[in-house]
């Protein structure tokens, strides 16, 4: 019996000395990484640092994340008389392809523009100081394969900017996204036209201060006042595009002769 007694008594005790040991342990460890954390604390925020809100961006990028070069705003620019040609038919010079998640390939293939289907959207973004009103820009586009919109051209409308819509949910939709934040399957430049694969379909896009009129062929589809009416892009990566690209999705597109000229002067309307 005290045989069994002093067995208990004997696990007892080192039990509760290996409890102290490891609390000892626990209380040491614990000073050991606060000064340790304090010490990296030191290093790295020193006194005089700059908040997080106030830390300059990185190299190679601005404080919006936008990288260098790429131009998210119009600049007011004067364009001389006539036609200028934004695409040379066999390079991208002045275009790049705009950062797009699940993007497909764009390539140049006998002088069109080939955008590929991707996962969502697919474009290219121009690189060049753009005008932000009174100014037209026309081009040729054909749907090559896919259900959506084969053409999505973001432009500057004065210090915002739109997305003429071709083809859209589903296949058919013409318009503008956005106006007064309706896209172009919900205002009153909603169309429905339905598009033929393998068939080039000629674009003419004009935005004055007072409003956007577009053209496929020569059916003239949006006349939208512009005046007391809030311009916007669709939320969403489009806004990528900005300020002036083209963009498809789920869809191939081929484009040519892509130009642009200045409207100092009333435009006749297409023959």
């Amino acid at each position: 019996m005290r045989s069994k007694e002093g067995a208990a008594r004997r696990r007892l005790i080192v039990s509760i000395a290996a409890s102290s040991i490891m609390a000892a342990a626990c209380v040491t460890n614990s000073k050991s990484k606060g000064s340790a954390h304090a010490a990296l604390e030191t290093d790295q925020q020193p006194s005089h640092a700059p908040t997080r809100d106030s830390t300059p961006a990185p190299t190679g990028e601005t404080a919006t994340g936008t990288p260098p070069g790429v131009q998210r705003r119009a600049d007011p620019v004067q364009l001389p008389s006539g036609w200028h040609s934004l695409f040379d038919g066999k390079t991208l010079n002045g275009w790049r392809v705009t950062e797009f998640g699940g993007r497909g390939e764009v390539e140049v293939k006998d002088g069109q523009l080939l955008i590929h289907m991707g996962a969502m959207l697919t474009g290219v973004s121009w690189t060049n100081p753009v005008p932000k009103a009174d100014y037209e820009v026309e081009l040729d586009a054909m749907k090559v394969d896919g259900g959506d919109f084969f053409c999505g051209l973001t432009f500057p409308v004065s210090d915002s900017f739109c997305s003429l819509i071709l083809g859209g949910w589903g296949g058919g939709v013409v318009g503008l996204s956005s106006i007064d934040g309706q896209d172009a399957s919900e205002n009153e430049t909603t169309k429905y036209i339905p598009f033929d694969k393998s068939r080039w379909y000629h674009i003419r896009l004009r935005v004055t201060k007072a409003k956007i009129e577009a053209w496929i062929d020569n059916d003239k589809l949006v006349d939208q006042s512009i005046m007391d009416r809030r311009i916007s892009l669709r939320p969403g990566e489009i806004e990528l595009s900005a300020p002036f690209g083209l963009a498809t999705w789920q869809t191939t597109a081929a484009l040519r002769n892509l130009r642009i000229r200045s409207v100092r002067a009333a435009s006749p309307e297409p023959k």
